[in-house]
């Protein structure tokens, strides 16, 4: 069993920042990568950031510059630090971990992010 724990949402001014982090918990043998995942009121779940076990990153064009993911291998945790935040971030955040081999999906409860002034 896995679980994945978020903090860091909240309320922000355009503008502002963020950072998210996910600890991923439990039969933890491999993880093949972390990321984020949001879904806005009335759209699609779409992927935000994305970082494999070999620290390679990958971004949603829309946050490349602005976003940045990292991870902590020791502590089984992944960060999205959120900069120049824009009301179209608005949305809930998922943490999603690839784990296992071959790989899992697993989804964290979601952490609400609001850019509004």
């Amino acid at each position: 069993q896995v679980q994945l724990v978020e903090s860091g949402g909240g309320l922000v001014q355009p503008g502002g920042s963020l950072r998210l982090s996910c600890a991923a918990s439990g039969s933890i043998f491999s993880i093949y990568a972390m990321g984020w995942y949001r879904q806005a009121p009335g759209k699609q779940r779409e992927l935000v950031a994305l970082i494999t076990n070999n620290g390679r990153p990958n971004y949603v064009d829309s946050v490349k510059g602005r976003f940045t993911i990292s991870r902590d291998n020791a502590k089984n945790t992944v960060y999205l630090q959120m900069n120049s935040l824009k009301p179209e971030d608005t949305a809930v955040y998922y943490c999603n971990a690839r784990i296992g081999v071959p790989p899992n999906t697993y989804w964290g409860q979601g952490t609400q992010v609001t850019v509004s002034s």
